[in-house]
């Protein structure tokens, strides 16, 4: 099973309709039980930390989501769905998040335009199945004014230059997330879908475009 965890995020819908174009059919739940035996994980998100943990604490996920992860079993994030899994979020004073990667969440310079809002270059430093015959330095969409700075550089897979180089994609073992929206990003981003799909061993049917 595919699930895709609704609690309330906004592009829910858009992530539900890029899965789907690429030949899968998933299941979308705000359900523990059904987290506990998903095959493969979706975390989608947009807003803001002290939101999604509510939200997520409210429908009694927080544990099933960490106790999924350390499984083992493919987990893909995106967007706050990335910075969920950090210790915590600076947004709006301190707020805990799920703690699977140590690190905070920090807003970016006053100096920059915020948020950080359209296309921009991801640059791989390490391989990943998900960016399979993705050129490096392609353009992804981005909307988000706060970004991921995980304590250590292991878990970091790309990076975006924006005041500097910040982590834009962020993975460890059987897990990998995003902060740019892969279902606004075009056929790149549809091609990260379709590649997390078959790194998590899901049969596709034909895409549907």
């Amino acid at each position: 099973m595919i699930a895709i965890v609704d609690y309330g995020a906004g592009n829910l819908r858009s992530v539900v309709r890029a899965v789907q174009s690429q030949g899968a059919n998933p299941s979308v739940t705000s359900s523990g039980a059904d987290v506990d035996r998903a095959d493969a994980l979706i975390l989608p998100g947009v807003g803001a930390a002290a939101d999604t943990m509510a939200h997520l604490r409210q429908y009694d996920l927080v544990e099933p989501l960490c106790a999924y992860i350390a499984s083992g079993r493919p987990f893909l994030g995106v967007c706050m769905g990335l910075q969920a899994l950090l210790t915590g979020s600076e947004e709006g004073g301190w707020h805990a998040c799920l703690d699977i990667v140590d690190g905070r969440v920090k807003r970016f310079s006053n100096d920059l335009i915020v948020p950080h809002m359209g296309w921009n270059q991801v640059d791989v430093r390490r391989d990943h199945p998900v960016f399979r015959d993705i050129p490096d330095h392609s353009f992804f969409y981005f909307v988000h004014s706060y970004y991921c700075a995980p304590a250590s550089e292991d878990t970091i897979v790309a990076t975006t230059a924006y005041g500097g180089d910040f982590p834009s994609v962020l993975g460890g073992g059987n897990w990998i997330a995003t902060q740019f929206h892969p279902e606004k990003s075009g056929a790149a981003g549809l091609r990260v879908y379709k590649n997390f799909l078959t790194w998590a061993g899901v049969m596709l049917e034909p895409a549907t475009r």
